[in-house]
């Protein structure tokens, strides 16, 4: 058989969860130690240790003590003062007459829930996500996003998954998680994807494997040997042999009897997870092993006809976003959910008004998401606010964009990962992180 037959018939095979490539990453640079927070020193030591012998944890083998991050990208660009909703703001109410959400109403159960003052949460994520915002596990970042001002869904997506300067020229080789993971252990990242999206594009190899399905391996013993043979002492043999180990890996801790107990336990045999909550479940289960950097894009968020209220087509997945990202903090459970952070960020917002069509057209700012059992305490709303008026809308339509993601995130890894001025510095070029105090 031909080497590029076999390559075929793995690519190929039913096992979802190699769609793309499947290849661990070389070894990277020394960790900066000088100085070095707990988190980052706590990582340099369990390398220290994989060089002396040691393995890596696996789910089955217990859960691992270090940070987690997963950013999950909406495409899209969602319309986040449906999700966030001013409802201070009679602005608001004036400029959505068909669409807004109601202001808070202990007796009205499509009314937005109440966060603060000046804000509230659509209703749809009333048993998900709700609680989690009450005792301080979900905080939002309103008038966030980039300063990329085309409007367009693939050249913003690009811009921020690339996170470089928006002047000059851009690489297209070097997204801002493959950055990050240079300089954390790239061995722990992974993306949840089909395809390896920009952000972890780069000289650092990453793996993906998209998991809305899985099934069992196709490729048995003789198959596997057959293929680490034709490659071994060649250049690609040492990548296509992490490349098996990984696939055979990942297959192991989704294997369908541990899905279905997993599922059956935590849904205490009511109707199975559908959709992004299963999917979710799964990023956990793998994100309690050796994968603490991760990434997964939900796309269906362009709603510019028959966007919905309360209720309707972006409700809908609202509530099935919110049920996911609710099962991630439930599958990690408290010790390991205290560890880990939960960014959700899409390209770009929407315009302020309704259009003519019971939706929204594409605008700047957005509101991001933030998720973690060890968040600080303040309040549900974190970041640069301004009072919602003609005056204050960014081209008198969209939100203005106040707090930079690149600025944001760089504080939160600054704390978090316990990353360097210097470190930072390569992660995100030109840039000066700020620290919200988020974690």
């Amino acid at each position: 058989m031909h080497r590029r037959h076999l390559l075929h018939a793995l690519a190929a095979a039913p096992l979802t969860l190699t769609s793309a490539r499947l290849f661990a990453t070389p070894p990277t640079a020394a960790l900066e130690k000088t100085g070095t927070p707990e988190p980052l020193r706590a990582i340099a030591e369990r390398a220290e240790a994989l060089e002396r012998g040691g393995a890596p944890a696996s789910p089955s083998s217990g859960a691992v003590q270090r940070p987690r991050f997963l950013l999950v990208f909406l495409r899209g660009g969602y319309d986040a003062t449906h999700l966030l909703v001013p409802t201070s703001s009679s602005f608001y109410y004036e400029q959505r007459p068909r669409i807004a959400i109601a202001r808070p109403s202990p007796t009205d159960a499509a009314a937005a829930l109440p966060l603060d003052a000046d804000w509230g949460l659509h209703p749809a994520l009333r048993s998900s996500l709700y609680p989690l915002a009450q005792s301080g596990q979900l905080r939002f970042i309103p008038f966030a996003g980039t300063e990329d001002l085309s409007r367009s869904h693939f050249e913003t997506q690009d811009s921020i998954e690339l996170g470089q300067p928006l002047g000059g020229s851009r690489d297209y080789n070097s997204g801002f998680l493959n950055r990050l993971a240079a300089e954390l252990d790239a061995q722990q990242a992974l993306s949840f994807t089909d395809e390896l999206p920009i952000a972890f594009r780069g000289p650092v190899r990453i793996a993906n494997a998209g998991l809305r399905e899985t099934a069992r391996p196709a490729v048995d013993a003789k198959s596997r040997a057959l293929i680490a043979s034709m490659y071994r002492g060649q250049a690609l043999g040492g990548a296509v042999e992490e490349g098996l180990a990984l696939r055979e890996e990942l297959a192991r801790d989704l294997s369908p009897d541990k899905m279905k107990a997993m599922t059956d336990a935590a849904g205490r045999n009511a109707i199975p997870a559908k959709g992004f909550e299963l999917e979710a479940r799964r990023i956990a289960t793998l994100m309690r092993g050796r994968f603490s950097l991760g990434f997964i894009d939900v796309g269906g968020w362009d709603t510019h006809v028959n966007q919905g209220g309360a209720t309707g087509q972006l409700a809908n997945r609202f509530e099935e976003l919110g049920r996911g990202l609710a099962a991630i903090a439930d599958e990690l459970g408290p010790e390991l959910w205290r560890q880990t952070t939960v960014m959700v960020i899409s390209e770009f917002g929407r315009t302020f008004r309704e259009n003519g069509n019971r939706g929204t057209d594409h605008g700047h700012g957005s509101v991001y998401w933030l998720l973690g059992g060890g968040l600080a305490s303040g309040g549900p709303v974190a970041g640069e606010q301004v009072a919602l008026s003609a005056r204050t809308l960014f081209q008198n339509r969209d939100y203005p964009v106040l707090n930079d993601y690149r600025v944001m995130l760089g504080g939160l890894w600054q704390r978090q990962f316990g990353l360097s001025p210097a470190a930072l510095a390569r992660v995100f070029p030109g840039v000066r992180p700020k620290d919200l105090h988020l974690i």
